[in-house]
């Protein structure tokens, strides 16, 4: 499946997060394969970042990834950086945002 999310960062921080992003850690990088994230891949338009997520199922990949180890220290690292995912998860995890049209679908 392929889900789009859209998350905001902090005033100021958009060099801290591209640099950030050349590499994130390798731990985390194993952790996405194996709960079945298969590609990640994040565009930035001034401070707007938008997701596009390739994996087996969200939800499972979303409850595995609140037990790894390894995401909540990204999380807490690149935390203070993004200020937030809109829309958020009532939880605060980020919710996917919704597909409005599709060319592909059109022309089908």
């Amino acid at each position: 499946m392929i889900i789009t999310l859209h998350s905001l960062i902090r005033e100021g921080r958009e060099p801290d997060y591209d640099r950030e992003h050349r590499v994130i850690p390798d731990d985390l990088a194993a952790e996405f394969a194996r709960i079945g994230i298969h590609d990640w891949t994040i565009w930035r338009a001034g401070r707007h970042l938008f997701h596009r997520v390739e994996c087996d199922d969200w939800e499972t990949a979303l409850a595995a990834l609140a037990e790894s180890p390894a995401d909540a220290r990204w999380q807490q690292h690149i935390g203070q950086i993004v200020d937030h995912f809109d829309p958020a998860g009532p939880d605060g995890s980020p919710a996917p945002m919704p597909q409005v049209w599709s060319l592909s679908d059109q022309v089908s």
